[in-house]
């Protein structure tokens, strides 16, 4: 009982200072857009272009349904406090580790003149000396992790809401027309509560995991290219990344930017099988090039049609067991083409183009052609 009241408190306070919140979250957003053109490297146009799109996107929209769900009282009495607190609290929390950890490291450089780059060349110049074998899989193995561990976790939450429940209905959207549910968030007054629950508690857990890594690596990057600010994971990008990928933003921020947005724009079946094709379909295709590959693209002599095609039977696997056939021809054909084409003669990385080309092909074909998926690990359950 006492729980309760203290959180009922909290509510009603959150709710009652909302418009402190809702500022603070549209100033970051604006803040981390302003520097994300500001740190950019001006020449590499598309991923410019296609990273922040894809940022605005998701960002203009959490405040336009922020707005809408504060007009409804059914969400206001919880929804909406949890919102702002899921999407202010990471906010502050790494503004403040950036705040700490520049404080501490220029207090160590005056206090203790210790200076931390003659470690960062050692364990440079180690990384350089590995295989390129090994250096691709240390590159590539965390997005694999990040598949498999969000896959053990919807497991488990699905196993769990089976035994318990007796169905796992709620868990994921009913309506996997996304289109369709945002037209109809335009068109009809007062249905964003129906849209909201429609989507199943699943797709916010994915969604806002994404969001959160976005902003820790959005600071990540930020502090590497900047003068003044530091960050206690720094070194990782200064390790991975070839003198010719420091001047732009790295990989794996490019990483978590397309998945954040398909996070957003696709159910959580879909976006399982995007995840994994942005993964698991990478990372075989880089080592199959690398180890068997023989016959080079000619427009592009880093990557060879070994490692791209094995790519390709990969990703129609993945999608054959999550999405279904019919999908897995759509996204094995646009798997070739992205890898194929990128980053010669488009400069743009495949981190960008797979997951944000996978879900707007999804959303399109969906509302235009009438096609669901259908999941054969679904139907386990």
């Amino acid at each position: 009982m006492t729980k309760y009241i203290i959180i009922r408190k909290l509510v009603i306070i959150i709710m009652e200072y909302f418009p402190l919140w809702y500022f603070l979250i549209i100033f970051s957003f604006f803040f981390i857009l302003y520097y994300y053109i500001h740190f950019s490297y001006k020449p590499d146009i598309l991923n410019n272009l296609f990273g922040f799109g894809s940022i605005s996107f998701v960002f203009i929209h959490i405040i336009i349904f922020l707005l809408l769900m504060n007009q409804e009282p059914g969400l206001r009495s919880f929804f909406v406090p949890l919102w702002l607190m899921i999407l202010g609290i990471p906010l502050i929390f790494i503004g403040l580790l950036v705040l700490i950890s520049t404080i501490i490291t220029y207090a160590i450089k005056k206090g203790y003149k210790k200076d931390f780059t003659k470690i960062r060349k050692k364990l440079k110049e180690k990384f350089d000396n590995l295989s390129k074998i090994k250096k691709d899989t240390y590159r590539k193995v965390n997005h694999v992790l990040i598949f498999i561990g969000l896959l053990i976790l919807w497991y488990v939450s699905l196993s769990i809401v089976k035994f318990y429940a007796g169905s796992i209905a709620g868990m994921i959207p009913e309506d996997t027309n996304m289109l369709l549910l945002y037209l109809r968030i335009l068109n009809e007054p007062n249905s964003i509560i129906n849209v909201l629950f429609s989507l199943g508690w699943f797709y916010y857990i994915l969604f806002f995991f994404f969001y959160f890594l976005c902003l820790f690596m959005l600071a990540n990057e930020f502090t590497r290219k900047s003068q003044h600010l530091t960050f206690p994971f720094n070194i990782f990008p200064q390790l991975y990344l070839s003198n010719e990928e420091e001047e732009n933003y790295g990989t794996y921020l490019y990483f978590n930017i397309g998945h954040m947005f398909a996070a957003f724009v696709c159910p959580p079946m879909v976006f399982f099988t995007i995840l994994g094709i942005s993964s698991i379909s990478d990372l075989v295709t880089s080592q199959i090039g690398i180890r068997f590959g023989t016959s080079k693209i000619l427009w592009n002599k880093k990557k060879t049609w070994e490692g791209s095609l094995a790519g390709m039977i990969i990703t129609f696997i993945i999608c054959f067991f999550f999405i279904g056939i019919y999908w897995g021809v759509f996204f094995s054909i646009l798997f070739l083409s992205f890898d194929i084409f990128t980053d010669k003669p488009f400069k743009l990385s495949d981190n960008l183009l797979i997951p944000i080309g996978c879900s707007l092909t999804y959303v399109f074909l969906r509302l235009f052609l009438n096609l669901n998926y259908y999941s054969f690990i679904l139907q386990w359950f």
